[in-house]
């Protein structure tokens, strides 16, 4: 990351989604991807057409920031071992199975609700699911950086958001046809069964060596004359300040050790490079509803459709990353989320179900989401020493997440406020007005990006470079 990507053959850029980890990582990437919209857009569907009010709605999208909060229990992930468990799987797939457990029995639970007059339950249980969720995420974010070297991370990265978006393809279109055609309580307990795709391939997958660069070692070793400094607390409280100092410090204080000043100009960045994109998902299933779009339209072409135009632009993030480099890919990458939002800001001042236009809408946002996310992934994999993985990795994708979920928690009460001051009868207003605010949202980030970017064409420091490879 530090240094520019060499120019590769296609031919090269081909022969690396043939290795058997990039392969293993399209059933990973389904295991992440399939609980996200269940607890997210899809169930917003359903709590909309049970008549749940969009303030409300845009409340309950707040499940969301459990994975905004994932750093908090990641040094346990990363750490920890679970009995039994961890010495016959490992401690990667050991806490990878546990959390697809999760998935599985709360996605049941939910489909045993009714919004009507469980909607408490049904929120408890999706919290359940995200829950679940985010920690699969901090044990799958860990394997994949250690399962694979560097010239893989973009190729991993693909794999890994096809996988991805396929499962957004059984979330979100296939929950939606089950639920047309039969129930939503039905289409959870189809969902719940597809989380087994996720139990199967950890169980068949092997555990990945861990590797530790030499001046990681030289860190840890200051966490035995940290014991030996408290060698008259009683040998309980000496080994829990042991466990924090290795799994909560030091994970923190090595990422400001490598970057020193621009870690906090990262952190700011990464906070903010999802924020026009995620905090204008919360209300994408409402508008489809408000807008007179049936179920079905929405299966096929924001679902369905949608998810191909995604996988395309995952490949072509894989391939864009191994032949250019994540870094300056960032800048375009910003620019294309938020502008993809005005393709629905021209569709809601339409104000008619216009499939043509949905289906170009959804042509650049997906496209665009694609790219980006591969692109990121890639780039958060770069900054990780693999001494603490699951830690710091948990810790980028938490600040990345965690301004749009506020933000998108409120989209909801903005909509509604919007059109209760009658601000629809303007050129701007309502649902479009909404979706341009969103789109302003991604100024800040591009700046940052282009910041990011040329410390690492130009300013990155030997000691800066991820350690562990």
């Amino acid at each position: 990351m530090s240094t520019p990507a060499p120019t590769r053959s296609f031919g090269e850029t081909a022969a690396l989604y043939t290795h058997p980890r990039v392969i293993q990582f399209l059933f990973l990437g389904f295991s992440a991807g399939l609980p996200f919209l269940l607890v997210f857009s899809t169930l917003s569907f359903w709590l909309r057409e049970a008549d749940v009010t969009l303030t409300t709605i845009g409340f309950v999208s707040w499940i969301g920031v459990t994975y905004s909060t994932k750093f908090v229990w990641s040094p346990v992930v990363d750490r920890a071992a679970l009995p039994l468990l961890t010495r016959w799987l490992g401690r990667r797939r050991s806490w990878m199975l546990l959390a697809q457990s999760g998935i599985a029995l709360g996605l049941l639970a939910m489909s045993l609700t009714d919004p009507h007059k469980d909607l408490w339950w049904l929120v408890v249980f999706a919290v359940v699911v995200a829950f679940s969720s985010a920690t699969q995420d901090i044990a799958m974010d860990a394997f994949r950086i250690e399962a694979t070297n560097e010239s893989l991370q973009g190729a991993t990265a693909a794999t890994y958001q096809l996988g991805y978006r396929i499962a957004i393809l059984a979330a979100g279109a296939g929950a939606l046809y089950i639920a047309e055609f039969g129930s939503w309580p039905l289409a959870y307990r189809v969902m719940a069964a597809l989380a087994l795709v996720g139990i199967a391939t950890t169980l068949l997958i092997s555990e990945p060596e861990k590797r530790v660069a030499a001046g990681t070692v030289e860190r840890e070793g200051k966490i035995a004359a940290f014991a030996e400094r408290h060698a008259g607390l009683s040998p309980w409280m000496r080994d829990a300040l042991v466990w924090i100092y290795g799994a909560i410090v030091c994970p923190f204080v090595d990422f400001f050790v490598r970057y020193r000043w621009m870690a906090v100009v990262m952190l700011a960045f990464i906070s903010l490079f999802r924020l026009s994109d995620i905090a204008m998902g919360v209300m994408a299933n409402p508008f489809y509803h408000d807008m007179g779009f049936t179920k079905e339209q929405v299966a096929n072409i924001s679902k369905i459709y949608g998810v191909v135009m995604s996988m395309a632009g995952a490949v072509l993030g894989g391939v864009l990353v191994f032949r250019v480099g994540a870094a300056r890919l960032l800048a375009p990458s910003v620019f294309l989320l938020a502008v993809s939002n005005l393709a629905f800001a021209y569709l809601a001042y339409v104000g008619q179900p216009d499939t043509l236009l949905l289906t170009a809408a959804i042509s650049v946002d997906n496209l665009a989401g694609g790219i980006a996310g591969t692109v990121f992934i890639a780039f958060l994999s770069g900054l990780t020493n693999t001494a603490y993985t699951a830690t710091q990795y948990a810790l980028f994708t938490s600040i990345m997440l965690l301004p749009g979920k506020i933000i998108g928690g409120f989209s909801g009460l903005i909509v509604d406020t919007i059109q209760a001051a009658r601000y629809s009868r303007l050129e701007f207003g309502g649902y479009e007005m909404f979706f341009v605010i969103t789109a302003l949202l991604g100024l800040p980030a591009f700046v940052l990006a282009l910041v990011v970017r040329r410390y690492f064409e130009k300013e990155t420091p030997p000691s800066a470079r991820r350690e562990g490879q």
